[in-house]
């Protein structure tokens, strides 16, 4: 059996040409050492789920049909090896002075060698090639032709955290010093002194003035780039940085003047807008600082950093990208990009026609075609030239390796749980475009979201203390650094609130009392009610921050005294300075920007919760552990996020053998993978057409609105609390929904076990409180108020149901009901308990309604989705929502019935509509969907009709039904909020229209009584 146990994953030094590689095979990596370089392929190496068909194996997603061989890369690596030993013959001398200096072995800090590859590769192709191997420069033409409209374009793919930027100054100095050398001689026209520095956003815009010749950081003195006797020539560069934005048509002048009707009348034609830049002008003042003096073309050269974002669809689209089956949100994504590429692509056409682009330099770690791009995802970009891929990086110790979890105590599934966690906790969080959350609300997340961030959590608890205990000269000043990625507003702000902190309101304080934080090192709170002099963790939007445009009200709103802590903290650190003369954005772009930097406002910072993805130019090296709450449609992205995490902290060299140590990075939920390339076909498929099923807004008076409850409560009496426990009391803590312990690895290196310790450590008497807090809300009087002195009464029931009804088997423990959903099941015992016990002589209290924290009211209107199952198209003037779609032989039939039922307003089927109705079952909470949703004209009002569609009875069948018909409709009625609200069955779909018209009559004249 081969053995797949790596202890040192590094086997080669970053200075010199890798020489030894790990070999593969089809289940993944083994120990075994090639003694060569490994060729340059298309892959993305990450360890695969243990888990795979019942058995445990370590392994890559790595078969035959997902790996496809660079063979122009592997071409000229050879032709670069001939080329080395031949002292680079046919270089110009500049070159060869240049190559010299940076290859000298006595360099106070030597260069990567990946980064002198890259520059080789540029050098050999421009000075060489073209005269003994011109069939590259032809081939690079044709793909150019093909892919960019003829833009001279070269890409070099260099691993994060390999020094793109570096090269970036390197090829600077290539061409400022040879154009100096021979300004008009032959050949000059290969030169350029004249630099275009493309970024996608502020960040690396901003972090890139480093190739500036001016900067007084910059990297040819840092460096040690060039040598002093060609200093002149890169003294004589001229260099613009922008962000491919700026790349946008602006209004002009005339349009800022110009009145709204004046706009409207001139911008009636088709031609162009006389009040926005033509692309001209545009060119001219991106370029403004670059323009050739005399008039003439200039000649530019440009260098895209992070360029996969720069691309343009094919005119005819991919048959495998045809094939990609995009969700809703997806779709956004890929639109969104789309749009930045083109815009991206566009500037760069304009400059060229205006001033002539000599070479387009590409600089990424990931130059490939996404998913919804037009080509197969993960196509790697055909003018790619040089590669030092990942794995390459990774055995070369030049960044920290990934380590992702690949098994599991929690009960046999197809991947550990905190491996992909979205897919279990997409359905239990806000949606995008909904509020955060409001002043003094709880911020309840899904166990499994609680659970990743302890199990993270106790993991980063070490390495910090690691990090105290250490000399700072290895490990930094600063401390390492957790971060999460959310997908929107409302579930960032949630988990900021879970991890630093929160505002609640209690009787008898005139102001807010601040809740502490869930995660001890990275609270906000000062433990006394208020708030920290300097923030451990931070809430930022990082796509608003990169774009340069004002942050939303939304953000604005939530972030408000983080941005005003850190005003005053910039006051005390700068004197001198105004703070209010900074934006909210400058300030909040400050600190997300010097996280993990001694002396600069984000110092202090542990912990970053993202709106959005982090840019690649958030270039931390302080960062070890990653959580993504959100989904990753597209494998850039889970490289996007995980390349935050890749940076070295430490590049000293271990004496003993003279290579660098290794360095880890723990992810969670971010489900790397690679991607296949290859575009392998199998035989056709058949595709059924895509139905957008969605709410027309002029079918609005069809709308049918349902509140989201999650739990019901009792009216109680005043007397003293009891508790009558049953076996219904009890609850069974397993392993089979949230693992404790989580097995991480990574490519190569060390395994690591993550658990639940802070979670175990929890005190009982922790326990108790939580509890009762927990349960008190459940007691409110009839107008709502809290009665806080029953807490007291609480607190020996609650600690009678830990002793005697809380039942904790293998690998559990008590600490586990801190979960949200786990206390939320206790706490529903306890309050059922306290309700037999306290009513037993007195009767039945009245029920009411709990309602969902967030989005507490649904809607037909929020319905938007696209299926390839078969659909009925609704009549017009019944239903809100386009179609009914087909998941079995019965919907349409009731379908049509109930549209021609005598008495029906409206109806909708509650397919992706977000109505369910909570119930236990064997002791278990569980959420129960009905069919279908129909509002009747009845004579006191209209009533809202839940219509279930029984089929195949099953065990569960009578638990769902009883609980919509005496808990949900009774609270909700109760309650009174949300109208009147009854339940009704079609027992046989086949005479579905006779049994509707039944019960609509029934529910219009009375007859169908709700229970109370």
């Amino acid at each position: 059996m081969v053995d797949r146990v790596i202890d040192n994953p590094i086997l080669n030094s970053p200075y010199v040409e890798p020489g030894r590689h790990f070999r593969f095979d089809d289940d993944g990596i083994t120990n075994e050492i090639v003694g060569k370089r490994r060729p340059s392929q298309y892959f993305m190496p990450v360890p695969q789920a243990q888990r795979r068909s019942g058995q445990l194996s370590l392994a890559l997603d790595w078969t035959e049909d997902r790996l496809k061989t660079n063979d122009q890369v592997n071409l000229i690596r050879g032709k670069l090896d001939v080329w080395r030993k031949q002292r680079y013959a046919g270089a110009t001398n500049t070159s060869k002075a240049l190559l010299a200096h940076w290859t000298r072995p006595d360099r106070g800090r030597p260069l990567f060698f990946a980064q002198i590859e890259a520059l080789e590769t540029a050098i050999w192709l421009s000075e060489v090639a073209q005269k003994t191997d011109p069939a590259f420069g032809n081939e690079l033409r044709e793909h150019n032709g093909t892919f960019n409209d003829g833009l001279p374009r070269i890409a070099h793919k260099m691993a994060t955290g390999s020094g793109k930027t570096l090269v970036m100054a390197m090829l600077i100095a290539w061409h400022a010093c040879n154009k100096a050398a021979n300004p008009m001689g032959p050949g000059s026209r290969s030169y350029s002194d004249a630099f275009l520095v493309v970024a996608p956003g502020i960040t690396i815009r901003d972090r890139l003035r480093v190739l500036l010749p001016s900067d007084p950081e910059n990297y040819y003195d840092a460096m040690d780039l060039v040598p002093p006797d060609l200093r002149a020539g890169i003294e004589r560069a001229r260099v613009a940085i922008v962000n491919f934005h700026q790349f946008g048509r602006k209004e002009t002048g005339a349009g800022a003047n110009a009145g709204k009707l004046a706009k409207e009348i001139l911008n009636s034609g088709d031609g162009p807008s006389p009040f926005t830049e033509t692309p001209d002008q545009m060119a001219r003042r991106v370029c403004r600082d670059l323009a050739n003096r005399s008039g003439g073309k200039t000649n530019i050269v440009v260098l895209n950093d992070e360029a996969h974002h720069c691309w343009q669809g094919p005119a005819v689209p991919d048959i495998h990208a045809q094939q990609e089956k995009l969700t809703g949100e997806e779709k956004r994504e890929a639109a969104a990009r789309a749009s930045e590429a083109h815009q991206w692509l566009n500037g760069l056409k304009a400059v060229h026609a205006k001033y002539g682009i000599r070479r387009i330099y590409d600089l990424s770690a990931t130059p490939f075609f996404l998913k919804g791009s037009g080509y197969g995802e993960g196509t790697l970009f055909p003018w790619v030239v040089s590669d030092f891929s990942l794995i390459d990086a990774i055995e070369a110790g030049v960044v920290k390796i990934p380590r992702l979890p690949v098994d599991d105590n929690a009960a046999p599934a197809d991947m550990p749980t905190f491996r992909d966690l979205w897919v279990h906790i997409r359905d239990q969080l806000p949606k995008r475009g909904r509020r955060a959350e409001a002043v003094g609300e709880e911020p309840v997340l899904p166990d499994e979201v609680k659970a990743a961030l302890h199990s993270l959590y106790s993991n980063y608890e070490q390495a910090f203390r690691d990090w105290e205990a250490s000399d700072p000269a290895i490990a930094g000043a600063t401390p390492p650094v957790f971060i999460v990625v959310c997908n929107n507003t409302a579930v960032s702000k949630r988990v900021f609130d879970y991890i630093a902190g929160w505002e609640k309101q209690l009787p008898g304080f005139n102001r807010p009392v601040v809740q502490s934080g869930g995660l001890p090192l990275f609270r906000n709170d000062d433990e006394r009610g208020g708030w920290r002099d300097r923030p451990r963790t931070i809430l930022v939007d990082s796509q608003q921050l990169e774009s340069g445009e004002a942050m939303s009200p939304e953000f604005k709103r939530i972030a408000g005294r983080e941005i005003e802590e850190f005003k005053a903290e910039y006051r005390t650190r700068f004197p001198g300075r105004d703070a209010d003369a900074l934006t909210d954005e400058d300030l909040l772009r400050e600190v997300m920007n010097t996280v993990g930097k001694p002396g600069k406002l984000g110092e202090n910072v542990r912990c970053v919760v993202s709106v959005s993805m982090l840019t690649e130019g958030w270039d931390a090296n302080t960062v070890t552990h990653v959580l993504g709450v959100r989904a990753f449609g597209t494998q850039l992205l889970c490289e996007q996020v995980v390349g935050r995490a890749l940076r070295r902290r430490s590049y000293a060299i271990d004496e003993d053998t003279g290579l660098f140590t290794a360095e880890y990075a723990e992810v969670y939920g971010v489900p790397f993978s690679f991607i296949a390339t290859t575009g392998k076909s199998g035989r056709p498929t058949v595709v059924r057409p895509v139905v957008h099923v969605r709410a027309l807004s002029e079918r609005a008076n069809l709308q049918i609105t349902f509140p989201r409850v999650v739990g019901y409560r009792y009216d109680l009496p005043d007397p003293r609390l009891s508790a009558q426990f049953d076996d219904d009391s009890r609850l069974v803590l397993t392993v089979n929904d949230v693992p404790t312990e989580t097995t991480v690895r990574g490519v190569v290196g060390e395994a690591e076990v993550h658990t639940l310790a802070d979670l175990q450590a929890v005190r009982r008497q922790a326990l108790v409180y939580e509890l009762a807090r927990t349960v008190l809300p459940r007691l409110r009087d009839e107008a709502g108020n809290d009665r806080f002195w029953r807490f007291r009464e609480l607190v020996p029931i609650v600690r009678d149901w830990l002793d005697h009804w809380l039942e904790c088997k293998d690998y559990t423990f008590a600490g586990m009901v801190m979960l949200d959903q786990k206390k939320a099941d206790a706490a529903e015992r306890i309050y059922q308990a306290i309700v037999r016990g306290t009513t037993a002589s007195r009767g039945t209290p009245r029920l009411r309604p709990v309602y969902r924290s967030f989005d507490s009211v649904g809607s037909t209107a929020e319905v938007s989705f696209d299926t390839t199952r078969r659909t009925y198209e609704t009549q017009p003037d019944r239903c809100h929502i386009t179609h009914v779609t087909l998941h079995s032989g019965w919907e349409q039939t009731v379908a049509k019935a109930i549209e021609a039922t005598p008495g029906v307003l409206s109806y909708c089927k509650n397919d992706r509509l977000g109505f369910s109705i909570p119930y236990t079952h064997e002791g278990v909470q569980h959420s129960y969907e009905p069919d279908f949703l129909v509002r009747v004209d009845a004579t006191w009002g209209p009533t809202t009709l839940i219509v279930e569609v029984s089929g195949q009875g099953r065990e569960d069948k009578h638990a769902k039904t009883a609980a919509a018909r005496n808990l949900w409709c009774p609270a909700i009625n109760n309650d009174g909020q949300y109208g009147h609200w009854r339940f009704a069955e079609i027992i046989d779909p086949n005479v579905a229209l006779r049994q509707m018209t039944e019960i609509v009559q029934r529910v219009r004249t009375g007859e169908l009584e709700e229970t109370h």
